[in-house]
């Protein structure tokens, strides 16, 4: 580069409109294509990124890994779509589980459970605990989030080739849509692979990127594989301050794919899902609580506050997606931070005997 060659900033160049008219161009687009949507004004936003990059003209890889996120992104999104509003749960666990191993019975008996109870089985798509699982629970129940790979790379038999079946080429949105889809995480027993899924939820949930779900650690009656994992996470993590000891209220140890589908159940019992509603905080709920349980909040859960306290909505959500109007709602000015105390917030609201319709609960 000479001397009198200014560096190209592509983060400070202006989007540059010129004599071409691209803003009234974009608006004729969007209103042609989603111009009555809520969203038009996300389509906009994102026409104008794609407009930004092009105007940078960025190197031809860069150019191909937005194109190809975009298409995976979208056709997913439409594949779930088939399965709005059921439930679902992802099972974590070894490809190499041998179909006469212990583990393999447990996972298949974990995905049969699943839809005895109306719960979608969401595992990787490959073999070992993922084709257990699905086993257990059947094509109708299963979805199979799988890889695709330079080399082969196939789905298990119970998904392969049907609407169920969803290959991804880049890992980070095949992990984006294991724990997006996600209303419960189940992980068996595994290598490298299995521990940094486990690793991974856990980093999510505990710095709040992702929504709160039951991360339950499944494993044989006598197994010590998971028990092995949380002696690590005491004596090495906690000891040392790197977590705090509510971060153990994120996850459950259990020993039988009963006590696992009980934990997913008891989580649901009462709660029904969280979103943030401006600056609150809202738990949705299918019941409102007592009164007693409101006056228990501040002294036992007010430390999850900024501000204020808690606010219960027993007709309606104001603010909230229609469809889910009838719920009540608890809000707050929830710090953002304690995710373990959440959990027992969560634990709190979903006690019959806290509930003010507990009758029909």
């Amino acid at each position: 580069m000479s001397d009198d060659q200014e560096p190209v900033d592509y983060l400070a160049r202006h989007w540059q409109t010129g004599s071409s008219q691209l803003p009234e161009k974009i608006e004729e687009l969007v209103a042609l294509c989603a111009g009555s949507s809520e969203n038009a004004q996300l389509y906009r936003d994102m026409l104008l990124e794609v407009i930004r990059m092009a105007q940078a003209d960025r190197n031809r890889w860069d150019a191909k890994i937005l194109l190809q996120t975009i298409r995976e992104l979208e056709r997913s999104f439409a594949r779930l779509a088939l399965f709005k509003r059921r439930r679902k749960v992802t099972v974590f666990g070894s490809a190499r589980t041998a179909p006469t191993h212990a583990l393999y019975q447990l996972a298949k008996d974990m995905g049969q459970t699943l839809s005895q109870h109306d719960y979608m089985t969401i595992t990787g798509g490959g073999g070992g605990i993922m084709a257990a699982a699905h086993e257990g629970a059947g094509v109708d129940n299963s979805l199979g989030f799988n890889i695709t790979l330079p080399f082969e790379q196939r789905a298990n038999t119970i998904v392969r080739g049907t609407e169920h079946e969803l290959a991804f080429k880049f890992f980070f949105l095949r992990k984006l849509f294991f724990v997006k889809e996600a209303d419960a995480l189940i992980l068996c027993p595994g290598g490298f692979g299995t521990l940094d899924e486990t690793l991974e939820v856990l980093t999510l949930v505990q710095t709040g990127k992702s929504p709160l779900v039951p991360i339950i650690l499944l494993d044989e009656p006598n197994g010590r594989y998971w028990d092995s994992l949380l002696s690590f996470f005491r004596e090495q993590l906690h000891s040392a301050g790197y977590i705090q000891a509510n971060d153990f209220n994120l996850l459950t140890l259990v020993k039988s794919p009963a006590a696992a589908m009980q934990e997913v159940l008891g989580f649901y019992r009462n709660f029904h899902s969280a979103r943030w509603l401006g600056k609150d905080y809202l738990l949705r709920l299918n019941q409102p609580l007592t009164s007693e349980a409101l006056a228990q909040l501040p002294s036992t859960f007010g430390s999850l506050c900024r501000q204020d306290g808690f606010i219960q909505e027993e007709q309606g959500i104001a603010g909230d997606e229609p469809e889910l109007s009838s719920l009540a709602g608890l809000r707050f000015a929830f710090n953002g931070r304690d995710q373990g105390t959440l959990r027992s917030l969560i634990d709190f609201v979903n006690q019959a005997e806290n509930l003010k319709n507990r009758d029909t609960a």
